[in-house]
């Protein structure tokens, strides 16, 4: 199959690609399928998850852990369930959000409520995090003034 797509122009996936939100992304609930398309090959660092069903639709993803390393996202149990997480959740990749803005200090994730993807099914799920410490607008500016 073919995607238009923002960033890349027309590609070709395979339906084997696909990441699926049964309940959509928040604010985008109608938006169930995805192709993530890495900006650098073989590397989950940078990532547009482009909507299949609109190709309008594309976000920016960052890998946590590359970014914050002490970062500690916690599945609840119907989160757990529903993603059919192992007991040790190894089979669980989580991705923040980024929102890009015309001033790089501006730039922020959002740690509150990332994506967490089954990487043996491709089911995902946008939860949020009862961390205190976590924010929906983050800066990208903290991380990098301390060295992470």
């Amino acid at each position: 199959m073919e995607i238009k797509t923002q960033y890349f122009g027309s590609i070709p996936y395979y339906e084997e690609e696909l990441i699926h939100f049964s309940d959509g992304l928040f604010g985008f609930s109608e938006l169930k399928k995805y192709v993530p398309l890495a900006f650098q090959d073989n590397s989950d660092s940078l990532i547009s998850l482009q909507s299949v069903d609109d190709f309008r639709i594309s976000f920016i993803l960052m890998n946590p852990f590359q970014l914050y390393p002490e970062y500690a996202p916690v599945l609840s149990a119907e989160d757990s369930k529903l993603l059919k997480a192992t007991y040790d959740e190894n089979n669980i990749s989580y991705y923040v959000i980024c929102v890009i803005h015309e001033h790089m200090d501006e730039n922020t994730v959002n740690l509150k409520a990332p994506i967490a993807v089954n990487t043996d099914t491709r089911e995902a799920k946008q939860i949020i995090l009862d961390n205190p410490l976590y924010k929906f607008r983050h800066p990208i500016k903290d991380f990098i003034k301390r060295g992470k």
